[in-house]
């Protein structure tokens, strides 16, 4: 008879809702009284103790809700779309929410430079997330321009989950697949007058997740860095002045090491120059050196400094008069550009890898125009051979 009453106490009850409940009965004794008017509160207290027991095992024994990539991805939507992003929620829905932001701001001041509005492209992938790219083209302004948002869901396979392993010792091990998300803003402007530099900058955010959907490991990564056909040293110390100042916010050390790692990064190698004069570049900032929370302060700045950081050099130099001489030289230039992103780029060659990228977008950072010209060597004490001067041995510029 105790036994049959702890098992009405630890299991719940499964009855259809049409199926009218009998009235409970108890078992008499012999001495007339049911068990339940002699049990005594030692007993009862072991009859507490066991029934905690028995629940507590039935929920260690309860398999974790799993979730494929577009669970996930439609999890995170709905989340969004019910409660909203608050303080609480996902590093990832979080950072998705500021980056938003981001991308209307910026719009929103370059089409007041430009004159001409951005052509909004949304787009969504199969396996869970989309984008959406802003992008200019033939404007006033800007030869080509684009403000791209891309969010992914996927899996990793055990071979690129070893890889990461290298630099990130906290993601899972003994998995042979894993769900990842990857989050970013990446921009780049290309501006029609040669006295005006081309700008690229990038926030992102990379987080591997267990199968119920919480996080396994993340970091963050961003930058922004600065390419001119010509140079002005006023314009270089302005863009490098305004991102150390956000890095100092932070942490003193980190732009002297992010700009070293900028010019190192952005490196055509096969050249034996630099892309352009660099500005600063970060990747795999995690738990080892700093907190979430500090991670998302750090990318907020950096996204933060880009308008005062551009727009500035912009104005000064977008209705300067040029020549053509002067705007092949651009041209040249942005061949260069060109060969750094098809062929060096982790970013280009990570998106054009990942199944249902969306290649349109991927390659907004390419140039409209573009040239080659066999053997071409600037004239000596030129304008030009001072910038593949510079480009060759990278200054400090603050």
């Amino acid at each position: 008879m105790f036994k049959r009453r702890v098992c009405q106490l630890a299991l719940p009850r499964h009855r259809p809702t049409s199926t009218p409940r009998l009235p409970q009965r108890f078992f008499s004794t012999g001495s007339g009284r049911t068990a339940s008017q002699r049990a005594t509160p030692a007993v009862w207290a072991a009859a507490a103790v066991l029934t905690v027991s028995i629940a507590s095992y039935a929920l260690t024994q309860q398999t974790p809700k799993q979730f494929d990539t577009r669970s996930l991805a439609e999890l995170d939507e709905r989340t969004k779309r019910e409660q909203g992003v608050t303080l609480d929620s996902p590093m990832r829905l979080r950072m998705e929410e500021f980056i938003r932001q981001k991308q209307e701001e910026i719009v929103f001041a370059l089409e007041k430079i430009d004159g001409k509005s951005f052509r909004k492209d949304t787009w969504e992938r199969p396996n869970g997330g989309g984008g959406l790219s802003m992008v200019l083209q033939d404007g006033n302004v800007f030869e080509k321009g684009g403000v791209n948002i891309s969010v992914v869901y996927g899996e990793l396979s055990k071979a690129a989950i070893e890889n990461m392993r290298v630099n990130h010792k906290n993601i899972a091990e003994g998995v042979d697949k894993l769900p990842f998300y990857a989050l970013g803003l990446s921009m780049v402007l290309h501006p029609k007058n040669p006295m005006a530099p081309t700008v690229h900058m990038n926030a992102r955010y990379f987080e591997t997740m267990r199968a119920d959907g919480t996080t396994d490991a993340w970091w963050f990564g961003g930058g922004s860095d600065l390419t001119p056909s010509y140079l002005f040293d006023e314009d270089a110390v302005h863009f490098h002045k305004t991102l150390k100042e956000g890095c100092d916010k932070h942490n003193k050390e980190f732009y002297p090491r992010f700009k070293k790692w900028c010019d190192e990064y952005f490196n055509n190698s096969h050249r034996g120059e630099r892309r352009g004069i660099g500005g600063i570049f970060f990747d795999d900032l995690d738990e080892t050196e700093t907190d979430q929370e500090n991670g998302f302060a750090f990318a907020k700045e950096v996204l933060n400094s880009f308008l005062p950081s551009y727009l500035p050099i912009l104005e000064k130099r977008k209705d300067l008069p040029f020549t053509q001489q002067e705007k092949d030289w651009q041209q040249i230039r942005r061949g260069r550009y060109v060969e750094f992103n098809l062929v060096h780029d982790r970013g280009t060659a990570f998106g054009l890898t990942v199944p249902g990228s969306r290649v349109e977008s991927i390659l907004i950072s390419l140039p409209l125009t573009a040239q080659w010209r066999y053997m071409h060597e600037p004239a000596p004490n030129s304008r030009e051979s001072r910038l593949l001067e510079v480009l060759k041995n990278p200054k400090e510029w603050v």
